[in-house]
């Protein structure tokens, strides 16, 4: 599938401790330019670029497979390829971010994210739009991080406490909105381009943005820019590889040799890929990822919960998006449709947290946990009730309560992993809790998804989309659970 970091002049390393200092005695420095608000909407749509195209293939895999004749196969490698690069590389589009300018390596990422949507659109087969999902994900790598990174920079306060709840609000809402949006685009039909509407729309969308990004974003960067940690860099995209990969893929090519030796590597590239960067920091290199990061309680916590969270959510988006199709035979539109009321209310709910954090602390998102609890509870005795026959608004009320319980959950969690970072690791700080949340997606996907395909042939569509939010239901318990562990206020 989230207070107010801070925002020291003072360059920080790796093994400092954050200050406790209270952020009214710490002003953003005055060399560094206020991010306007044409600015934070400019990056903010550039956030939900990615973020909308990690889910909006899924209303199109149907169509995908008859016209490219792709196979189950060939489309999990469709969805699997943007998320597997995605996650991989976000961590050192952080990095690369922190050392040449954010706002450059945004500028960046929106061309090449542009450029490769269009040759997503243009596929002429289906390993042709493998390659290219693959090389959008990495583009969108470079891409995401320069966001959360530009916001701490440049903001500070109240203003930096609502940009971040924005972001959160766009994280959260994009996933639900790219299976709208892909639903209608492939509803729609325009021009005959049937699912390559879906890849052709980011095209414009990446220009405006890339213009108005060039007038409105400030340039900012770590103020003692390191060199990127190879070693690190490999062990973790290949600790990554190792774990999405068969997860992603295993099940569609029948669990073939090489997805069981990946995952027997996996164990021992994430043990090396730790003793590389400790060793890294300890002898006074940069690494990767610095190990002195989770020593944050802000950020240890936060990430903790952000896992489950996220495992859950791209779990759900994607089981639903199979089930209301596959199941209740809806359309694209109608499906997409059907997810409205979750973004509308994740939106909204997401607005209001700032001021609910202030006055209760961490008790909002346990909240909010519980909330989204009773919305599974809710869909699953709709869905047990009214199948096959529910429908589209039959299922409002289910997906307002679930949208108000993530929204209140999501941003917050994000908000406190942000609240105690040096302003020199934003960019590897952002770059961390992204690829926490976009792996959790991933997994979530992976097994949730697994689960749901595996009891098909058995149980039939209901019962498997009912235990796939039966296990959403316990994860989320867990999630309320590890709630407890926050920090009680946030400053």
């Amino acid at each position: 599938m989230s207070e107010t970091p801070l925002a020291s002049a003072a360059p920080a390393t790796p093994s400092t401790a954050p200050s406790t200092t209270p952020e009214t005695a710490r002003p953003r420095p005055a060399t560094t330019p206020l991010l306007t608000p044409l600015g934070l909407l400019t990056v903010l749509l550039g956030a939900a670029l990615p973020l909308i195209d990690f889910f909006i293939v899924n209303v199109a895999l149907p169509t995908i497979d008859r016209d490219l004749h792709a196979g189950p196969a060939m489309l999990e490698m469709v969805v699997a390829g943007y998320g597997v690069a995605y996650a991989t590389l976000l961590v050192l589009g952080g990095r690369l971010g922190d050392m040449v300018g954010r706002r450059r390596l945004f500028l960046w990422g929106l061309a090449a994210f542009g450029l490769t949507s269009l040759a997503c659109g243009l596929a002429p087969d289906a390993w042709s739009l493998v390659a290219a999902r693959v090389a959008q994900g990495a583009a969108a790598a470079l891409l995401l991080p320069q966001v959360l990174a530009t916001i701490q920079a440049t903001t500070s306060g109240k203003r930096r406490a609502k940009a971040v709840s924005l972001y959160g609000g766009t994280a959260g809402v994009s996933s639900a909105v790219g299976q709208v949006l892909g639903g209608l685009l492939v509803s729609v039909d325009l021009a005959g381009s049937g699912w390559r509407a879906v890849f052709l729309v980011n095209v414009p969308i990446a220009a405006v943005a890339w213009l108005l990004a060039a007038r409105t974003v400030p340039e900012t960067r770590s103020p003692h820019p390191s060199r990127v940690d190879a070693p690190g860099t490999a062990l973790l995209a290949l600790a990554l590889i190792s774990l999405l990969l068969p997860l992603t893929e295993g099940r569609a090519a029948g669990w073939p040799l090489w997805s069981w030796l990946l995952l027997a590597v996996f164990p021992f590239a994430a043990v090396a890929f730790v003793a590389v960067e400790r060793r890294a920091e300890r002898t006074g290199s940069t690494p990767l990822v610095p190990p002195s990061l989770f020593h944050i309680r802000s950020v240890r916590s936060g990430l903790t919960m952000i896992v489950p969270f996220s495992v859950g959510f791209g779990g759900f988006m994607f089981v639903v998006a199979v089930a209301l199709q596959s199941g209740l035979r809806y359309g694209p539109l109608a499906a997409g449709v059907s997810l409205a009321p979750l973004c509308v209310a994740f939106f909204l709910a997401s607005l209001a947290g700032p001021r609910l954090v202030q006055r209760f602390g961490r008790k909002v998102v346990i909240a909010g946990s519980l909330i989204q609890g009773v919305g599974l509870a809710i869909l699953a005795l709709t869905v047990h009730a009214g199948w096959p026959g529910i429908p589209v608004a039959a299922l409002a009320p289910s997906m307002t309560v679930l949208g108000i319980g993530q929204g209140l959950v999501l941003p917050v969690l994000l908000r406190i992993v942000l609240s105690e970072l040096p302003v020199a690791q934003a960019g590897v700080g952002g770059g961390v809790m992204v690829t926490t949340q976009q792996s959790g997606l991933a997994l979530g996907v992976a097994t949730l998804g697994t689960l749901f395909l595996a009891l098909l042939p058995s149980a039939g569509i209901r019962d498997a989309f009912l235990a796939a939010l039966l296990t959403q239901l316990a994860i989320v318990v867990g999630t309320t659970l590890l709630g407890l562990r926050l920090p009680r206020t946030m400053r």
